[in-house]
């Protein structure tokens, strides 16, 4: 499902090299809900921007559902950023004067595409994330967490095979927070879709199924959350402490 291979990226910040990822190998096989930790700056982020096509590597290779991201063409990437993948910020970033339901038909209408299957698709989507009642509000009279939820909802519309998450409930607060994860959960489990989600939250990655650790720019190690008997989230910090140690 999800491959890279010794992937090396860098910025130029003022006269000197950042190197964001040094080298970085992972590989996930099935579908479900993974999450990607790390420090601030060790360059989950990148990977993520990378594995969407919002950036490209320097060096290495990186495949998603089959298709070699690293090779793409710009056109080629804008395809599949609006087709293959979906793709959740922190930000909302919803369109403040269209309805829930317009900002989750957004894709389509970029697309020109507005058939009645795309319509079903959105109202079937507002309903499994609890935005029914929601539908005909703009984003100025809707919470934090269900404006989340309707990113969550556009980015499903084109039925993606993976959902990349960065830091989405970063602007929430805890019960908002939560339920964000809850709804990823449910995307993963009853969409079957691969839901890839960056975060420093352990609370967060406790949902997930398998969490990949990042540090300086490589990849440090997993953690199975089944494996290790369903950790809380201070078991996932001490884990994650762990293998950021023993890699420096």
């Amino acid at each position: 499902m999800i491959r890279c291979v010794d992937v090396h990226k860098s910025f130029i910040v003022g006269d000197r090299a950042v190197h964001a990822l040094r080298g970085l190998s992972m590989e996930i096989v099935d579908s479900g809900f993974f999450a990607i930790m790390g420090r601030s700056g060790s360059g989950k982020s990148t990977l993520l921007h990378l594995l969407a096509a919002m950036d490209t590597p320097d060096s290495g290779e990186l495949f998603v559902a089959g298709k070699a991201v690293h090779l793409m063409s710009e056109r080629e990437a804008t395809g599949y950023r609006r087709r293959d993948i979906g793709v959740v910020f922190q930000a909302f970033n919803l369109i403040p004067t269209m309805t829930a339901r317009e900002n989750v038909l957004l894709p389509g209408l970029l697309a020109g595409d507005s058939g009645a299957g795309l319509q079903r698709r959105a109202d079937e989507l507002i309903e499994m994330l609890g935005l029914s009642d929601r539908r005909s509000h703009r984003p100025e009279a809707m919470s934090g967490g269900e404006q989340q939820r309707v990113a969550i909802a556009r980015a499903l519309l084109y039925r993606p095979a993976v959902v990349f998450a960065d830091e989405p409930t970063g602007n929430l607060d805890t019960a908002s927070s939560t339920l964000v994860w809850s709804m990823l959960r449910r995307v993963a489990d009853e969409e079957g879709v691969t839901v890839i989600m960056v975060t420093h939250e352990p609370e967060a990655a406790r949902h997930c199924d398998r969490i990949y650790v990042v540090g300086d720019g490589v990849m440090v190690g997993e953690i199975d959350t089944a494996e290790e008997g369903g950790l809380d989230a201070g078991g996932i910090a001490t884990r994650t402490q762990h293998l950021l140690g023993a890699s420096e």
